[in-house]
């Protein structure tokens, strides 16, 4: 090392640490075979540190060592599980002395170190009383703050500091404890080089390193090589001696003895635990071990309390977007909301700066590049982003023209709103060195040894400091998450209202062509019928007030039947549904009569039903017993003991009935809708006295109810009147729904209404602070929001005494606690007419009541 000029941090990681050959002179270490018979190799102070004479080297391990040890280093070697983690002795009589013996084998070599066992305490018992002062703890800062203490406190180091490694390899002094003289490194940045790429790798594979004198001489194994050329590899060996470059670096800043434990999350470095001596200070085995074991724990919990603070920045990020959500839905020009919003969006992420280009339009807040940059920075994103989050630590180095404003901004985060990359959201950040602090005393001097200044911590991160110029803070894989949430959630509504704006014309169209098709075969049997009623035969006596009477009351039956079947998709009960499909054709008491349990049908098997039905009664009315006045239907339905439900169809007393020579539409819509939509069978015999028929509902599709749906082709009062109540009250509407789309369009009918003060929530917490802080008139609770309910609301507003409705998608299977067992309840979809009228019948009986 005669050229001195030349050598600095980095020459650490040209040099082979982990075959030093020699070891630190606190102990001494033997190498054996594999079989732990032979003395291989053998550090020089051995026969002293152990008290033997003579030569040790190819001396047989049991003659040094005695057959007892070697049985129990046989068994302890035996014991271990790999050489990362050497097994133990602890308190050996050997000679005249107690020692404290590591033994483990790697490669070829089992090594035994052997270390003077002084009065240190049980390595449990320590590691128990350190690990019991940390595990309460539910905060990061916190823990790592009382570690530093608890280390100190157990060790007596001077100072202790825990050391987190940033993206780059350099790092930061997170946490100290130390002497009150000494002046403080809390803050402060390290470079990369000031811990070689060697040594990182060490720390993984050996989670605790101490030093016990930095100015201590180091002691030679003997031979250097083996037989085959080999040097021994002290990799895991706990006394192997120490870089001369970083001795001289700890000697450079005074510190005379330090110990580094690993700290490690997922498999990789996050930093360490170091502490500092100002005096040599060789560490007891035991409380080395204790150290050690309280490392991994700490290691373990940190990474816990890591994940958990990950998941609550995550919980929290979906929470304001997603008052951002509710927000646009009362906006109709989301690119006015996206520039209002970016305050609200500058707290999802740590940054200095944040703008938004969107439509055109560009908004920005805090620390950004300048106007005239823009355009540059944004034809980039779109070239490399392709749609997704794209982010740099280094900016001027793949803008070029980003190099005028670095000291300004040198971190970009873009989170694309479109595939074309025309609309995007930036988040920046400060260039690094801004922000970087040298907490020491800035006058402070180190010793300058023979390697020269360059191995001062000063002079290192002055040196590093030049080489992050025009960088900033890297991006975290958890602030790429939040991004990406970000992004989804503003490109949902994106998209929301370009479907609205753009596509709303196709779909209308989709759906006008499925409408008519279903509306063709709808109006022909609707035709069918009226004439079946207006050629019907009447009896001499009727006059033609009374025929004009009759079939204008079938008449207007037909349109309420229809009437219900449009409205199925909700579900509804069985009884209610035969009632609207037959009420037309019950000419006398006895034509036609139902029998049977009360029966709820979802909205599945509603709505096929609804068509099978229909389909048999206008069979009957053209072709069966419906056809004649003497004609009869009868219907009746049971549970089986599997909870389906068996339905009968008889036709009587109708003309002479014959199998159809073809099959149309109609009869393979009876036959083959229930089987192939609700995987239920279907049965039809044309019998000569009357068609019959069974069907068999299954029990996803059907369940027993309480009491029967009343008819819902009643209303109470003209649509007029109902709208006049709600138009002229104008009251305060809270709706809480998890679905945004649904609470679109619940807020369309009630703006038709005329009504203007409508509030929407999406939780239980959002309703309720929307509830105190500004208390409704009327509310519509959807039941189910997500993984629980709406019921917490409707407490509180029962206690208010302010009226409400439920809402559901799941009809009369929805499980009302009788505290609001008389609350009516919508069925989804809404429309507005059912809406209207629940939210004008609470309103009515608030004002009754009053």
């Amino acid at each position: 090392m005669s050229n001195t000029e030349t050598v600095n941090l980095d020459t650490c990681d040209r040099e082979p640490i982990h075959i030093p050959g020699s070891i630190q002179p606190h102990g001494c270490l033997i190498a054996c075979d594999i079989h732990l018979t032979t003395i291989e190799r053998a550090s020089a102070n051995a026969c002293e540190v152990i008290g033997r004479q003579g030569e040790l080297l190819g001396r047989k391990v049991s003659d040094v060592l005695g057959h007892t040890l070697v049985h129990d280093l046989r068994n302890a070697l035996a014991s271990a599980n790999a050489a990362t983690r050497p097994a133990l002795l602890m308190d050996v009589s050997l000679g005249q002395g107690v020692f404290d013996i590591a033994i483990h084998q790697y490669k070829s070599s089992v090594i035994v170190e052997f270390e003077p066992a002084p009065a240190a305490g049980q390595p449990l018992h320590i590691a128990r009383e350190m690990i019991g002062r940390i595990s309460d703890i539910t905060d990061v800062d916190q823990l790592v703050k009382r570690a530093c203490r608890i280390v100190a406190g157990a060790t007596g180091y001077d100072r202790v500091m825990i050391y987190r490694f940033e993206q780059d390899g350099s790092g930061k002094v997170v946490s100290e404890t130390k002497r009150p003289d000494l002046e403080s490194f809390l803050g402060q940045y390290f470079p990369a080089s000031d811990i070689p790429q060697q040594a990182r790798t060490l720390y993984l594979k050996n989670t605790i390193r101490v030093i016990a004198d930095a100015g201590g001489t180091r002691v030679p194994v003997e031979p250097v090589l083996d037989a085959s050329g080999e040097p021994l590899d002290l990799s895991f060996a706990h006394l192997r001696s120490v870089s001369p470059v970083h001795c001289e670096y700890l000697r450079n800043m005074g510190v005379a003895a330090s110990m580094s434990i690993s700290v490690i999350l997922d498999g990789r470095l996050w930093g360490l635990i170091a502490c500092h001596h100002y005096s040599p200070r060789p560490l007891p085995m035991a409380q080395r071990v204790a150290m050690e074991v309280f490392g991994e724990f700490f290691s373990l919990h940190l990474q816990s309390l890591k994940e958990r603070r990950r998941l609550a920045a995550v919980a929290g990020t979906r929470e304001a977007l997603d008052r951002f959500l509710i927000l646009s839905s009362h906006h109709e020009d989301v690119g006015e909301l996206l520039h209002q919003s970016l305050r609200e969006f500058s707290r999802l992420l740590p940054n200095n700066g944040i703008g938004i280009m969107f439509d055109g339009k560009w908004t920005a807040v805090g620390t950004t590049p300048p106007h005239e940059g823009i355009p540059v920075l944004l034809d980039f994103i779109r070239s490399v982003s392709e749609g997704r989050i794209w982010a740099t630590h280094a900016l001027s180095q793949k803008v070029p023209a980003a190099a005028d404003y670095s000291d300004r901004v040198s971190g970009l985060l873009a989170i694309p709103l479109s595939q074309t990359g025309s609309d995007c959201l930036l988040f920046f950040r400060k260039e690094l060195v801004q922000t970087l602090e040298w907490a020491g005393n800035p006058e402070k001097t180190y010793e300058t040894g023979p390697l020269g200044d360059r191995l001062t911590p000063r002079k290192s991160f002055a040196i590093w400091k030049e080489t992050v110029k025009a960088q900033s803070q890297c991006w975290s894989e958890a602030d790429r998450e939040i991004a990406e949430i970000a992004r989804i959630a503003i490109v949902e509504v994106v998209l929301r209202h370009n479907e609205l704006m753009a596509g709303e014309r196709r779909k209308s169209e989709v759906r006008q062509r499925m409408l008519n098709q279903e509306l063709n075969h709808r109006v022909k049997n609707i035709l069918a019928v009226i004439k079946s009623l207006v050629t019907g035969p009447q009896t001499e006596k009727n006059s033609l007030e009374d025929y004009v009477a009759t079939l204008q009351g079938r008449i207007e039956a037909l349109s309420i039947a229809h009437d219900q079947v449009a409205r199925g998709d909700g579900g509804g009960m069985l009884a209610d549904l035969l009632e609207a499909e037959l009420q037309p054709y019950r000419t006398t008491p006895s034509t036609v009569t139902v029998d049977g349990p009360p029966i709820w049908l979802d909205s599945r098997a509603f709505s096929v039903l609804a068509l099978v039905f229909h389909e048999l009664a206008t069979n009957a009315a053209k072709y069966g017993a419906l056809s004649l006045p003497a004609g009869q239907l009868e219907i009746s339905w049971t549970m089986d003991e599997s909870s389906g439900c068996e339905i009968r169809w008889r036709e009587r007393n109708g003309p002479l009935v014959k199998v159809p020579s073809r099959s149309g539409f109609g009869s393979a819509l009876i036959e083959r809708s229930v089987p192939y939509d609700l995987s239920g069978e279907s049965a039809i015999r044309f019998e000569p006295f009357g068609v019959e028929a069974t069907f068999r509902i299954p029990p996803p599709h059907v369940k027993a109810a309480m009491t029967k749906a009343k008819n819902s082709g009643q209303t109470s009062e003209p649509a007029t009147a109902r709208q006049g109540v709600l138009r002229t009250a104008d009251p305060a509407v809270l709706i809480v729904e998890d679905q945004m789309l649904i609470a679109l369009d619940l807020e369309t009918m009630l703006a038709d209404e005329g009504l203007s003060k409508v509030a929407t929530t999406s939780s239980v917490r959002q309703a309720l602070a929307q509830i105190e802080a500004a208390p409704p008139d009327l509310a519509i609770l959807d039941i189910n929001l997500g993984t629980t309910n709406s019921f917490p609301v409707a407490d509180e507003l029962h206690k208010r005494g302010t009226p409400y409705v439920f809402a559901t998608g799941y009809g009369e299977g929805a499980d009302v606690p009788v505290t609001h067992a008389g609350v009516p309840i919508v069925r989804k979809p809404y429309s507005r007419s059912a809406i209207v009228a629940a939210l004008t019948a609470v309103l009515n009986g608030q004002r009754s009541g009053e």
